[in-house]
């Protein structure tokens, strides 16, 4: 097997798009799965203490807000990954 005369491009591209599919589906489905403990967890602490509702509905939301902040990191990198990727070059030769 010689390694210069394999298809980098190709190769390059294909890997590509596994690990941005695979990163986008892991990045996405953790926060999902915690904002909705965090809802679950709020939904009941207001059920059994009405009188404090307020409070808790603003730590909810605060909790959810840095848990889409973390979807939004794994957004931003995977497309660093895709569109910028810094070894693209090194790679592709180009």
């Amino acid at each position: 097997m010689d390694w210069s005369t394999l298809p980098w491009d190709k190769i390059y591209i294909i890997v590509t798009v596994i690990v941005s599919g695979t990163g986008i589906m892991f990045g996405v489905a953790a926060p999902a799965i915690g904002q909705a403990i965090v809802a679950y967890g709020g939904l009941k602490a207001i059920s059994r203490q009405p009188e404090a509702g307020d409070r808790i509905n603003s730590m909810v939301l605060l909790s959810l807000a840095m848990l889409e902040s973390l979807a939004i990191y794994v957004l931003a990198v995977i497309l660093i990954l895709v569109f910028a990727n810094p070894m693209r070059a090194y790679i592709l030769g180009s």
